[in-house]
């Protein structure tokens, strides 16, 4: 069990393998049979995503999930660790470890399958008490299980908000239970930073541009709005400013937990004392040195890597 202190960034979500196929031919060979340039396995998930990213730019993230007692979840569990994270805190239970095939298309966009497993509704906030008490919290998919339930995202968030500890929410697009942001309009200022991308920002806000979608998000009393734009960057707006930061220009290979390593990068930069602005150019370089190979943990491997990226630019 950690001692109180101990942690330094909690990231609570969902973790699960990813099976990525690359460039899927449609055209079959056989009655059953289909050709891909490539497939490959990889520890996935907004949770362990973060995790992985935070541990090679040198910090030592816990990790809160659930897994099943599976092969699928001894390679989640057995990647963490090796990689340095603390999983003192996963849960393991007998619903299956969710698995999710991924096809991704030459230019680096994806399509995926999902399956029930990924539905459990896992209660996280039944394991915090006030001897965690982390710097940083990130929730790591708003709005998908067990971020779906208004009840349980209330229950995490007034746990960081009563100890003074921020949080950085990233949102996901529904997959099972819808949730808008009316039904959590009560957690919604207990968010430091909320993180969707553009076509997320659009599903729950109903605008078309960056400047009305983050409007929104303030309205309902989220302190700061980083909208991730892709290729054209992203949007930062809080009540004092608001500016577009472009892209940095990058092959994509496979965009696969851009987002969750833009997060990450975000929040190790603030750690180390970065400002905002240097903290969102330090997530886009995490961002698009992630897809330049396949799966959301490949390609960033250190700090050095990206302040070297940065140098170049």
């Amino acid at each position: 069990m950690m001692k109180t202190n101990e942690c330094e960034i909690l990231c609570i979500g969902v973790a699960l393998i990813d099976s990525i196929v690359k460039n899927l031919d449609p055209t079959p060979v056989s009655a059953s049979g289909y050709r891909a340039v490539s497939g490959s396995l990889h520890v996935g998930g907004e949770a362990a995503n973060e995790a992985l990213a935070l541990a090679k730019l040198g910090h030592r993230p816990s990790v809160l999930c659930n897994l099943g007692q599976d092969e699928a979840g001894e390679l989640v569990l057995h990647r963490l660790s090796e990689a340095g994270a603390d999983t003192s805190l996963i849960r393991r239970s007998e619903h299956p470890t969710p698995v999710t095939t991924m096809f991704v298309r030459d230019d680096g966009t994806r399509q995926s399958i999902t399956n029930q497993a990924h539905f459990y509704n896992f209660h996280p906030e039944q394991y915090l008490n006030e001897s965690l008490r982390p710097k940083v919290l990130i929730l790591g998919s708003l709005f998908r299980a067990p971020f779906d339930d208004p009840a349980v995202t209330e229950a995490v968030l007034r746990f960081a908000y009563d100890q003074g500890i921020p949080v950085f929410a990233d949102t996901k697009l529904p997959n099972s239970r819808p949730c808008t942001l009316e039904e959590i309009r009560t957690s919604l200022p207990m968010i430091t930073y909320i993180t969707p991308n553009e076509d997320e920002a659009r599903y729950y806000t109903g605008k078309e541009n960056p400047e009305e979608m983050a409007e929104v998000f303030l309205q309902y009393g989220v302190k700061n709005v980083i909208i991730k734009l892709g290729s054209k960057g992203c949007y930062f707006c809080n009540s004092e400013t608001c500016y577009t930061l472009p892209a940095y220009p990058i092959k994509a290979v496979d965009a696969t937990g851009a987002g969750d390593n833009f997060l990450a990068g975000f929040v190790s930069e603030l750690l180390h004392g970065g400002t905002v602005e240097e903290a969102l150019h330090f997530a886009n370089a995490c961002g698009a040195i992630c897809t330049t190979a396949a799966g959301s943990s490949a390609g960033l491997k250190n700090r050095e890597q990206v302040l070297d990226f940065l140098k170049r630019q």
